[in-house]
Parts: C-alpha cells; sequence; structure tokens
C-alpha cells in the first residue's frame, strides 16, 4: 500500500467510524446516555466480537493493518488534547475548599479496590492463563490493584460537563479525587513495568519525574502563561502566535511525562490546570475541543475494541470470574468512595453522586489495559475481562448518576417569593 493509498484508506476509516458514533450517540441519547458512553460502545462493536464476527470481510478491509500505526497515533493525540482541555476546567479554587474530602475519596478509592484487587490476583495467578508467565504472583497483585483503582477520569469529566456541573462543588471534587487516583494508579502501574523489566530505576524515573513536571509547570511555567493570559485579555483573543505556543508547550509536557512513565495525559491535564481562567482557557477550549471531540476520541475507543474478543469468555466459569472481578470493583470503587464522602460530611445525595461517578473506569482504564497487552502483562483472555469490567462500570455511571443525584434547589430571594405569594 502506498502513502497516497494510505492516506485515501484513513479517510475512509476516520469517516466510517465517526458515522458509527453518530448513529450509536442517537441511540445513547435516547437511553439517557452520554456521547463518550456510546463512543465506548462503538469501539467495542467495531472489533471483533461483532463485526469481525458478524462481517470478517467487511471487518478487514476496514481494519487494515498498515492503517493501525496512524490510527494509534491520532489516538495518543487525541488523548493528550483531550486531556488539555479537562485540565483547562479544572477549578482549583473551588477545589481548596473541599480538598479534605477530596483526598480522604481518593486515598479510599484507591486502597479498597487495590486491596480486593490483590485477592483477585493471588486467586488469577493460581489458576493460571490470566497473566504472563513470567509475571510473579506480586506483580500481578500490583497490576490488578492498579487496574481497579483507576477512575474514568475523562469520562467523569465528560459527564459533568454534559450536567453542568463543571465548576460545582461536587464536580470539582470528584475530578480532584479521580486525578490523585489516577495519579496513583499510574505510579503503581510503573513499579509494575518496572519491576517486570526487572529495572527498578523505571519506578523511581516515574515518580520523580512527575513530581518535578508538576513543580516546573506550576513554578517556572504558570508566570509565563499569565503573560499570555494577559495578553489575551486585553486583545479578547487569542492569537495564531499564541495558540501555537501553547501545542508547543503541551507536546512537550505530554513528551516528557510519557517519556518518564506516567504517561502523556497527565502532562496535558496539569498544564491545563496551570492556565489562567479567562479569555486564553475559553479560546483554548473553543479551538480544540469540538475536533478533538468529534473526530480524533472515538479513535482510541475502536482501537481498544479491536482488541477485545468476547468469545474468549465462553464458559460458565470465564463468566462467573468476569462478574466477580465485576462485582469488587463496583464494592471496592463506589461503594468505599461514597462511604468515604460521607464520613467527611459530605451530604447523601452528593456523596452518592460522587460514588457512582469514581466507580466509572472508562478511558483511563483502557489505557491501562492497552499498555498491559501491549507489553505482554495479561493474556487476551483478562484483557477481554477487565474491558467487560470496563464498559460496564461506565455504561451504569451514568443512570445511576442521574437516579441518586438531587442537586439543591436554588435558595428564592425575598422578593422573588413575594412576587409568587402575591400571585
Amino acid at each position: 500500500m502506498t502513502n497516497a493509498e494510505l492516506a485515501l484508506h484513513v479517510f475512509l476509516l476516520l469517516g466510517a467510524i465517526v458515522a458509527a458514533c453518530k448513529v450509536m450517540g442517537l441511540i445513547a441519547r435516547r437511553l439517557g446516555q452520554a456521547q463518550v458512553i456510546a463512543e465506548m460502545v462503538t469501539g467495542f462493536l467495531l472489533g471483533p466480537s461483532l463485526l469481525g464476527w458478524a462481517a470478517p470481510e467487511v471487518s478487514s478491509y476496514l481494519f487494515k493493518p498498515q492503517a493501525m500505526p496512524v490510527v494509534y497515533g491520532i489516538a495518543q493525540i487525541a488523548l493528550t488534547l483531550y486531556m488539555f482541555t479537562v485540565g483547562l476546567e479544572f477549578e482549583a479554587a473551588l477545589l481548596k475548599r473541599s480538598i479534605r474530602q477530596a483526598a480522604a475519596v481518593s486515598l479510599t478509592g484507591i486502597l479498597a479496590p487495590f486491596a480486593l484487587g490483590i485477592g483477585a490476583a493471588i486467586l488469577l495467578h493460581q489458576a493460571g492463563g490470566f497473566f504472563a508467565p513470567a509475571m510473579t504472583v506480586v506483580q500481578a497483585a500490583l497490576f490488578m490493584g492498579a487496574a481497579l483503582s483507576i477512575t474514568a477520569f475523562p469520562v467523569m469529566a465528560r459527564i459533568i460537563h454534559e450536567r453542568g456541573l463543571t465548576g460545582t462543588a461536587i464536580g470539582t471534587m470528584a475530578l480532584a479525587a479521580g486525578a490523585m487516583d489516577d495519579v496513583a494508579a499510574w505510579l503503581i502501574f510503573a513499579v509494575v513495568v518496572a519491576s517486570f523489566k526487572g529495572d527498578s530505576t523505571v519506578a523511581l524515573i516515574a515518580f520523580a519525574g512527575a513530581f518535578g513536571y508538576v513543580a516546573l509547570v506550576f513554578a517556572g511555567v504558570r508566570p509565563f502563561l499569565r503573560r499570555l493570559g494577559r495578553e489575551a485579555e486585553n486583545s479578547g483573543e487569542v492569537s495564531q502566535s499564541t495558540f501555537g505556543t501553547m501545542l508547543l508547550l503541551l507536546m512537550a509536557g505530554a513528551w516528557f511525562t510519557d517519556l518518564v512513565g506516567v504517561h502523556s495525559v497527565f502532562g496535558a491535564f496539569i498544564l491545563g490546570t496551570a492556565v489562567p481562567r479567562g479569555v486564553l482557557s475559553r479560546e483554548l477550549q473553543r479551538l480544540i475541543g469540538p475536533l478533538t471531540l468529534g473526530l480524533f476520541i472515538p479513535l482510541f475507543f475502536v482501537y481498544s475494541g479491536l482488541f477485545t474478543r468476547i468469545g474468549l469468555v465462553d464458559t460458565a466459569s470465564m463468566w462467573l470470574i468476569t462478574g466477580g472481578i465485576f462485582a469488587i470493583a463496583c464494592f471496592g470503587k463506589g461503594v468505599a468512595c461514597w462511604l468515604a464522602a460521607r464520613l467527611n460530611g459530605v451530604p447523601q445525595s452528593e456523596a452518592l453522586g460522587i460514588g457512582t461517578l469514581m466507580n466509572a473506569r472508562g478511558m483511563m482504564e483502557l489505557i491501562l489495559l492497552n499498555i498491559g497487552r501491549e507489553r505482554g502483562l495479561i493474556t487476551p483472555t483478562l484483557f477481554t475481562m477487565l474491558v467487560l469490567m470496563t464498559l460496564g462500570t461506565t455504561l451504569m455511571a451514568t443512570p445511576l448518576f442521574g437516579l441518586v443525584y438531587r442537586p439543591a434547589p436554588a435558595p428564592e430571594s425575598p422578593d422573588h417569593g413575594a412576587t409568587v405569594r402575591g400571585a
């Protein structure tokens, strides 16, 4: 396949993916689901579990091996751009008023599923056929702990945005707790990769690099971002030069955090949180968001779906194990985070909402699972089981959140109340 033929095929593939996501999006909205859920399900349906089984000729034609590196590269760029926009919406000022509750929810959301994941990993390692032969029981336990501890940070952000909760107390607390959980999960995962390679310096580099990057962004880069923010406020727009500078900083941050082993999405998110709020942040969201969400992000879900083969879970015992993983995932994350929020004074409705949001795995889980699969840490069977758990916990997030969370009504002003009574 020549470069021209490859480009032509990628255009066709992009069109097919966007069309499929649009159709599933219409169905999802009728079912009260977020668009991101439709994209996850679309990725699953376009993989071997449905399209590859029902129409193998169509599947093999669309997803030609030569096109997959292009799809993977675009998907990684999309994740980076999207997480940057999530960081742009993060309200650090509001977080200061709920840091204690967010930290408690985050810590519980790590420790509880991690402990349950260790128990599950020991049983699965003894049974065999779920982890790579070279994986020790300790490595398997760390991997399962990280996999069950992670939160669907981008999915959570999409749900919060679509529900109009961006900047609210519950939205900020959930995002803060989810961000803390995901950083911890990725650092644990770095330890797994390091031990699997037999090189402890990998984990040390990940820890030092992550903290060093945060310090550099907020101590060194943020003053420069404030200057760009003032220029944007004075002109009322973001110039092409400023936009290019922001993209340069974004790519550099993504490159560095990926290089040290903490994944590019966190470099993007941290940079986004450092951008001053105002014209600069709003215009960056306007310029980056639509194309990323509408075209590029669906590629990641489809890429993950191509490696999910539901046919590998083909016996009653396999489905029982999958159900067990799903149960401990929900208990360790959703129930534990709800309890932690309640014990720290969060109202019942908000605590249930936070537990529901934290229980979703979504995109971040799929990233971790794909890396685990690519590095040879887990077998295709366990990969499929964990993807099914991811789909289940993410699918239930939106309807369950709408069921349990009831925002408090805004208090009426005295004048408004008098007008009503007079009527």
